[in-house]
């Protein structure tokens, strides 16, 4: 199993699809955890100037950081934590929501796209309290812009 996990986590940062793929054929959480912790090491380097209050999100334990920037008619994402496990999350919410206009933002139903990596079950309350406020915070500026185009 530990040839599987090298082969996932040594990929460049995938599409949504194939971190969930990749996390499925994980049968251990012990494997699952390094393969998210690993998710946040390849994240692109987050730029200092964003380390500000303004990006910084709220209702999570760890230091959080998330940078939307619009690209067209899409959204391109960039995060950061202090926390191993958690800048993982923000990898896999990068993954779900670059490339995604704001109605696709917020017409995702990110319980539902999330349910197959079983996070509930296997976070600390304080890490599903944060992952809920990064996924607050990236609807709320996607709502905030779709209704301003509107």
């Amino acid at each position: 199993m530990l040839n599987l996990l090298e082969t996932i986590i040594s990929k460049p940062m995938a599409s949504f699809t194939e971190i969930r793929d990749d996390f499925e054929f994980l049968d251990e959480w012990d494997d699952r955890y390094k393969y998210i912790i690993d998710l946040g090491r390849n994240l692109a380097p987050y730029p200092e100037e964003f380390r500000d209050d303004t990006h910084k999100v709220r209702g999570c334990a760890s230091q959080v950081w998330l940078h939307m920037v619009r690209d067209g008619d899409v959204y391109k994402l960039s995060g950061d934590s202090d926390a191993h496990i958690v800048k993982g999350l923000v990898a896999i919410l990068i993954a779900l929501y670059t490339g995604k206009t704001p109605q696709q933002i917020t017409d995702t139903d990110t319980d539902t796209e999330l349910a197959a990596f079983d996070l509930k079950d296997h976070l600390t309350p304080q890490r599903s309290n944060g992952l809920a406020s990064m996924v607050k915070r990236i609807r709320a500026v996607a709502a905030q812009e779709e209704t301003a185009s509107s």
